[in-house]
Order: structure tokens, then C-alpha cells, then sequence
């Protein structure tokens, strides 16, 4: 090998390692957010109401349309045993829409309690970022087995997390910028059409966003691996105390009997 070739081969490793980061960014994300599927769940129900109720401007039949679709939702992953945090969270979050418009008998109502969770959690992540514990870091600590590892041990990561919840924070102020003058002054197929097209949009762009900011931070500390490692040494450790004892009394009974045979 010449002095040529390492240099190379030392960049094809460090390009792969790359990639496998990256492709563990990628997948952990989408096990997080949902994926298409998630999506999907998510954009479903708030289109149907918005259908039914631009054509016949019926807000009962366009609620229970919406709930029904989301328990059909649930059904199917429970059917096909899949995780169904998403499904359920897209159920409560319709059934307080339909509650609440309900009540007040204005169907834009059925939009107010999740446009209020969007402004809740764009607080929640900007507050979390200043305070130093990011909202995002929280989320996915667990998801790349690194719990709240990257708080103290991982700066850079620490720093990557904050650039996301930055992300997260400020694109969804963005979205409640939009939604909310058009709550107070938009009828409500224009409201309903409007949060449906900004349904997925900036969600991606925070994902990507999150992607770009991750992909480049240092590795998760896998605190269960080390966890697992620091076990099998204090098994081994107790493994090797055990037959050093052994050993010792093995060795002192052999004395014991040389002694014996002398006298």
C-alpha cells in the first residue's frame, strides 16, 4: 500500500460513516414524527370536515364525519398491530375539535384547540431552547438511545438540538401567524382549506430542517449500550474475584495437606 492509498481509503470510511449517520438520522426521524402514514393520519380528518362542510355546511354531520374517520384510523393500526401513538393523538385532537365546536355551535371552533396546541408547542420549543434544554433534544434523546446524555457529554449535539427547536419554534409562530387572523376573520371553509395546505408543508421543512442539523452534529452516546457494557464488566469482574478466591483456597488447602504429610 502506498502512502496514496490511505489517504483515500481513509476518506471512503469516513464518507460511510457519514452515511450511516445520516441513515440513522433519517430513520429515527421517521419513527418520531410518523413517517407518510403519520402524515397522512394527521391531514385526513381536518379534510373531510372541511369537504363536508364546504358542500352542505352542516357541522354536525362534518364532525362526526371527522371523528369517525379517525377511530377508523386507530382500528386499522390496531388490526395490523402497529404503533398507534399517532393515530390516537390525531383522535383526541379531533374529538376536542368536535367538543369544542360543538358547544359554541361555530363550526372554525373545530379548528381553535389544535391551532392552540401549534401555538402551545411553538412556545414550548422556543422557552425549552432558552432554558438550555431543548424541546427537540427531549423528543429524540430516547428515540437514538442517548437519553439527556447530549446535556453534558455531547456539546455539539446539544448545540444541533437547539438549532431545531429554533426551527420547530419559529416556522410554527409562522403557522399561527397565518391561521389565526384567518380564524377571527375568514369563514370557515376558508379557514379549514387554508390549515389543511399548511398542514404538511412546514412540518416537512422543520423535519428536513432538523435532518440538516442532525446529519452534521457528532454521534448519539449510546448510554444503554454503555450501560449493557459496564454490566458485562462487573460480571466479569465478579466472574474473575470468584475463581481468584477459588484459586486462593484451592492453594491454601494444598499447603494445608503438604503440612499434614510432613508432620
Amino acid at each position: 500500500m502506498t502512502s496514496l492509498d490511505k489517504p483515500t481509503e481513509d476518506t471512503t470510511a469516513e464518507n460511510r460513516a457519514a452515511a450511516d449517520a445520516r441513515a440513522v438520522t433519517e430513520a429515527a426521524l421517521f419513527e418520531a414524527f410518523g413517517g407518510v402514514r403519520g402524515m397522512v393520519e394527521t391531514v385526513v380528518p381536518g379534510l373531510l370536515f372541511v369537504t363536508i362542510f364546504t358542500i352542505n355546511k352542516d357541522l354536525h354531520m362534518s364532525a362526526i364525519a371527522a371523528l369517525a374517520v379517525s377511530l377508523v384510523l386507530v382500528v386499522v393500526r390496531l388490526a395490523m398491530k402497529d404503533t398507534v401513538k399517532h393515530a390516537f393523538s390525531g383522535v383526541f385532537g379531533v374529538a376536542f375539535g368536535v367538543v369544542f365546536a360543538m358547544m359554541t355551535g361555530n363550526a372554525k371552533d373545530f379548528y381553535l384547540p389544535g391551532m392552540l396546541y401549534t401555538l402551545g408547542l411553538a412556545l414550548a420549543y422556543i422557552v425549552t431552547t432558552l432554558c438550555g434544554v431543548p424541546l427537540i433534544g427531549l423528543i429524540l434523546g430516547p428515540v437514538f438511545k442517548e437519553n439527556l446524555s447530549w446535556r453534558t457529554r455531547n456539546p455539539g449535539r446539544k448545540k444541533a438540538y437547539a438549532k431545531a427547536s429554533w426551527a420547530w419554534g419559529l416556522i410554527l409562530l409562522a403557522k399561527c401567524a397565518i391561521l389565526f387572523p384567518l380564524y377571527w376573520w375568514a369563514n370557515t371553509a376558508q379557514l379549514g382549506w387554508v390549515l389543511v395546505a399548511l398542514k404538511i408543508p412546514p412540518f416537512l421543512l422543520a423535519v428536513w430542517l432538523t435532518w440538516v442539523f442532525l446529519a452534521k452534529a457528532p454521534a448519539p452516546i449510546d448510554v444503554f449500550a454503555e450501560m449493557e457494557a459496564e454490566e458485562k464488566a462487573a460480571e466479569a469482574a465478579d466472574a474473575a474475584e470468584a475463581a481468584q478466591a477459588a484459586k486462593t483456597e484451592g492453594a491454601s488447602s494444598d499447603a494445608g495437606g503438604r503440612h499434614r504429610r510432613d508432620r
